[in-house]
C-alpha cells in the first residue's frame, strides 16, 4: 500500500512539473476575469446599425499577458485559444462597422431615396448579428429573392432576418454592392477567395448581376494552385446555369473534340522532346513531363486523360530503328566519310530516348512487351558487339533498366522471354559495366543493377542459373570490378544446386469414423 502511495504521489509531482494540475500548497488561484468584446447580442437593442466606435478588449493587459503562477499547462493552452477566438471576433467587428461606415444607405441623400424602408438583420451562427435600414426598391430590383419577399403590401415598412448565416462580414458587403454603379472597380485587388464568398452569397439572394460581376472577376484573373481547387469546388457546388460559369471552368477543362484529340498532342509532345536539338532543353522537358505522368498517375482519378500504350510503343519501335540505323552506319564508317563523334553522339541520345520511355511504360505497368521486343533485337546485339564500348555503353543501360524492373516485381514476363532477354543482352552488359559505372555525366546505381541482374537470373530454371552463373564467375576473376557482383546470386544458386532439403513425408492415411449418436 505503501509502495502504491508513493507511486500516485510521484506521478502526480510529475504531473505538476508537466504543467498539467496546480499544486495547491504553493499557491492560491485568484478569479480572473477578461471583458467581453462588444457584441450585439448582448441586449435585444444592440445592433451595428448605429456602429460603435471599434471594440476594445477591456481590462488589464497584465491579465491576458501574465497568468496567475496557479496556472496548469491546460489552462494556459485554453486561455490562449480563447484569446485567439476573441481577437478573431473583434476583427470580424471592425471589417463590419467600416463596411457599415462606408454604406451608401447610410447617406440620406444617396440616389434621392428617404431613409430605408426595410430593416435588415444578419445573424451569425454564433449570434453576433448587424441590422442595416436599406431601401425596398433597391433589394427588389437587384435580387429575385428579396423581391419575392418584399412583393406584398406595398407602402408597408418591412423587417426582413437572415439567420445561421456562415460569414457575416460578406453578406453586409453584399447588400452594400447592390447600391454599387461599378462593380467591376470595385472588385479590383479583391483575393479570389473573397470574391467565391461573394458569389456564394449572390447566388443564395438570387443578386443576378453580383453573380454575374463575380464570375467576370474570376474569368480575367490568375488563380493560384489552391485558389483553382476552390473555384472549381464553389462553381460545381452552387451548379450555376450560366453561360459565364461554363467559360471560367473552360481554364480548368476541354471541350470532348480536344480531350479526343488527347493521344495526338501526348504524341507531339513526346516527339518534340525526343527530337529536340537542345540537349540541356531536351532533359528538363523530359524530367517535367516524367513528374507530370507520375502525378496524374498517382491521382488515382477515373477521368484523367492518358498516354496510351500504342502511342509508346510506337515511339520505341521508333528509336529502336534510329538505333539499328545508326549502328549499322557506325560499323561501315570510314575517314571519308561524316564525323564518327557525331555519329556516336547520336546513337548515346537514341539510347537515352529509349530508355526514356522504357521509365514510362514500367511506371505505367506497360513494360511487358517490350521485354520480348528488346529479348529479339539479334540484329541490334550483334551490331552492339562491333562499336567502342565508350560509345555503345548507353545502350547496355537499357538492358539494366529492364532487369531491374524484373528484379523489383515491376514487370512479370515468362520465364522463356526473360532468359531470351539475358541470353541475348547479359554479355553486353557485362562488356559495358565499367564504363556504365565511370560514367562521368550519368553514373548509374551499381548495387542496384547488380541486384536487378542476381534477381532476375534466380527467377529462371537451376539449369539455366547454372550456365549463367559458371559463365560469370569465369568473367569475374578476369575481370574484377569491371564486372557486376553478383556473388549473393551465386550462393543462393551454389545452395539451391549442392544443398539437399530432405524431407520426410510421414504416409499417414486419413481415418475417417462413423458415430452413431442415439436421436
Amino acid at each position: 500500500m505503501a509502495a502504491e502511495n508513493a507511486l500516485k504521489s510521484r506521478e502526480v509531482s510529475a504531473m505538476i512539473k508537466q504543467g498539467f494540475i496546480s499544486d495547491q500548497t504553493l499557491s492560491f488561484s485568484p478569479s480572473r476575469s477578461i471583458s467581453k468584446l462588444y457584441s450585439p447580442t448582448s441586449s435585444p437593442s444592440k445592433t451595428l446599425s448605429s456602429p460603435p466606435p471599434p471594440p476594445q478588449l477591456a481590462g488589464s493587459t497584465q491579465s491576458l499577458t501574465r497568468p496567475s503562477q496557479s496556472q496548469t499547462l491546460y489552462e494556459m493552452m485554453s486561455d490562449e485559444q480563447h484569446r485567439d477566438s476573441k481577437l478573431a471576433d473583434r476583427k470580424v467587428h471592425e471589417k463590419v462597422h467600416k463596411l457599415l461606415q462606408n454604406a451608401p444607405f447610410r447617406n440620406p441623400n444617396w440616389g434621392g431615396l428617404v431613409s430605408g424602408d426595410v430593416r435588415l438583420t444578419v445573424v451569425a451562427k454564433d449570434g453576433f448579428r448587424v441590422t442595416m435600414d436599406v431601401h425596398k426598391s433597391v433589394l427588389a430590383a437587384k435580387s429575385r429573392f428579396f423581391a419575392d419577399k418584399l412583393r406584398k403590401d406595398r407602402g408597408v415598412s418591412h423587417c426582413v432576418e437572415i439567420s445561421d448565416c456562415d460569414d457575416v462580414e460578406v453578406y453586409v458587403e453584399t447588400v452594400v454592392l447592390m447600391y454599387c454603379e461599378d462593380l467591376k472597380r470595385r472588385f479590383m485587388g479583391e483575393e479570389v477567395s473573397r470574391v467565391l464568398g461573394l458569389l456564394k452569397v449572390s447566388a443564395a439572394i438570387m443578386y443576378d448581376e453580383g453573380i454575374g460581376s463575380c464570375l467576370e472577376y474570376l474569368k480575367a484573373v490568375p488563380w493560384s494552385e489552391e485558389e483553382e481547387g476552390k473555384v472549381i469546388s464553389q462553381l460545381n457546388e452552387l451548379q450555376l446555369h450560366d453561360d459565364l460559369a461554363s467559360e471560367v471552368l473552360l481554364r480548368v477543362s476541354s471541350e470532348p473534340s480536344t480531350s479526343a484529340r488527347a493521344d495526338e498532342i501526348f504524341m507531339r509532345l513526346l516527339t518534340g522532346v525526343l527530337q529536340a536539338k537542345d540537349d540541356r532543353a531536351r532533359r528538363e522537358m523530359k524530367t517535367l513531363i516524367s513528374r507530370l505522368l507520375r502525378e496524374d498517375a498517382a491521382s488515382g482519378s477515373n477521368n484523367r486523360l492518358d498516354v496510351s500504350k500504342e502511342t509508346l510503343y510506337h515511339l520505341c519501335h521508333r528509336c529502336l530503328s534510329s538505333l539499328v540505323l545508326c549502328l549499322s552506319e557506325a560499323t561501315g564508317m570510314d575517314d571519308s566519310r561524316r564525323d564518327r563523334g557525331v555519329l556516336m553522339a547520336e546513337i548515346a541520345r537514341e539510347a537515352d530516348n529509349m530508355q526514356w520511355i522504357v521509365d514510362i511504360l514500367v511506371d505505367k505497368k506497360m513494360g511487358d512487351e517490350f521485354v520480348k521486343l528488346w529479348a529479339d533485337q539479334k540484329e541490334l546485339a550483334a551490331l552492339h558487339s562491333k562499336i567502342p564500348t565508350m560509345y555503345r555503353h548507353e545502350i547496355s543501360r537499357i538492358t539494366a533498366q529492364l532487369c531491374i524492373a524484373i528484379g523489383s516485381r515491376q514487370l512479370l514476363v515468362p520465364k522463356e522471354t526473360r532468359f531470351s532477354l539475358l541470353s541475348t543482352w547479359l554479355e553486353a552488359l557485362y562488356e559495358d559495366f565499367g564504363w556504365m559505372r565511370r560514367a562521368s555525366f550519368r553514373s548509374i546505381d551499381k548495387k542496384l543493377v547488380e541486384e536487378g541482374i542476381s534477381q532476375t537470373i534466380l527467377t529462371l530454371p537451376l539449369q539455366q542459373q547454372q550456365g549463367i552463373l559458371l559463365n560469370w564467375f569465369d568473367r569475374f576473376l578476369n575481370k574484377g570490378d569491371d564486372c557486376p557482383n553478383i556473388q549473393k546470386a551465386f550462393e543462393v544458386w551454389w545452395r539451391r544446386a549442392f544443398i539437399k532439403h530432405v524431407s520426410e513425408q510421414e504416409n499417414t492415411q486419413l481415418q475417417i469414423t462413423v458415430c452413431d449418436y442415439p436421436s
